[in-house]
């Protein structure tokens, strides 16, 4: 996974924040060339196209740094501006520790502290947590915080609006930026793939994102935003890597296919997709995992 502060600190140590290898809770691994089949060479195509272009200029507003990782201020299409705000991570940088396989956390107090950040990365306020509402390392590696604040409050204090959760499934070849609030620095690449199990350690994580070799993200990323560069819509929250080639230990996670063939790919860097956050989010941006379409492991 990409790990918390003390593993981040120590590759920076060594090698320089611009250079260190990528890695959180999980791993990452050296990614290969996507497979594409001459049949869906238009496809392609437009893929490589809009990869080029980048509509919007992706910035911090609305991410935030963790004490020992990266998130960002998020809403669904239905959250209100007097809901209280939500704040999105990973699983693993819950200041609980590691949720261990099966466990989900739910609607635990807390009063973590968040520090917002505006475009330029500029720390411009703290936000404060109320509860987790949402956390696990099971299927997937998040972590939501119900903050103390709402959304209006925010706004009208810092200009800042939330970064809104996509409600599809990530597409090949998307151009994405990784924007992480704890080292106020972004990473640029193309969604390479998906995979059908990531597995690492004792976690297994299902329909990961897999991202192109130019995304080496490093410890404290854990928990950035995945930002789609043509909507600006958050598509996955950043959370490993493969850092030794080794094959599904901590911080070198592998990928397991259908017929339960394993890959490993040092180097290359991965994410848990957000979509499905949505459905199980309902009025007042209350978590309810009965609601319809809501697919979250339930404790």
């Amino acid at each position: 996974m990409k790990k918390p502060l003390v593993g981040a600190l120590f590759a920076v140590l060594l090698l320089g924040a611009g250079t260190a290898p990528a890695f959180a809770v999980t791993s990452h691994d050296a990614t290969a060339p996507s497979t594409v089949k001459a049949a869906a060479s238009s496809s392609h195509t437009a893929a490589t196209a809009a990869a080029k272009v980048r509509p919007k200029a992706i910035g911090f507003a609305g991410t935030v740094a963790l004490s020992n990782c990266s998130g960002s201020v998020v809403r669904t299409p239905g959250s209100q501006p007097g809901d209280p705000a939500l704040v999105l991570s990973n699983g693993h940088c819950m200041e609980s520790g590691f949720p261990g396989p099966g466990e989900v956390v739910r609607d635990q107090p807390s009063t973590r502290t968040f520090t917002l950040l505006n475009s330029a990365g500029s720390g411009v306020g703290t936000l404060r947590a109320s509860k987790i509402a949402y956390g696990t390392m099971t299927d997937t590696d998040i972590s939501v915080y119900q903050l103390t604040s709402t959304y209006a409050q925010i706004e009208s204090s810092y200009g800042i609006k939330a970064l809104e959760l996509n409600t599809a499934h990530p597409v090949q070849g998307t151009a994405i930026t990784v924007v992480s609030g704890y080292w106020k620095r972004t990473y640029s690449c193309n969604v390479d793939g998906f995979v059908y199990r990531l597995k690492e350690g004792e976690w297994t994580w299902k329909d990961s994102v897999r991202y192109t070799s130019a995304c080496q993200t490093i410890g404290g990323t854990s928990g950035s935003p995945v930002v789609d560069n043509a909507t600006g819509k958050v598509v996955a929250v950043n959370n490993t890597g493969n850092e030794d080639g080794q094959e599904c230990t901590d911080n070198n996670p592998c990928e397991v296919d259908e017929s339960g063939e394993v890959t490993v790919r040092q180097g290359i860097n991965y994410a848990q997709e957000t979509y499905g956050i949505v459905p199980c989010i309902g009025a007042g941006n209350v978590f309810d995992l009965n609601r319809q379409g809501c697919t979250l492991p339930k404790p």
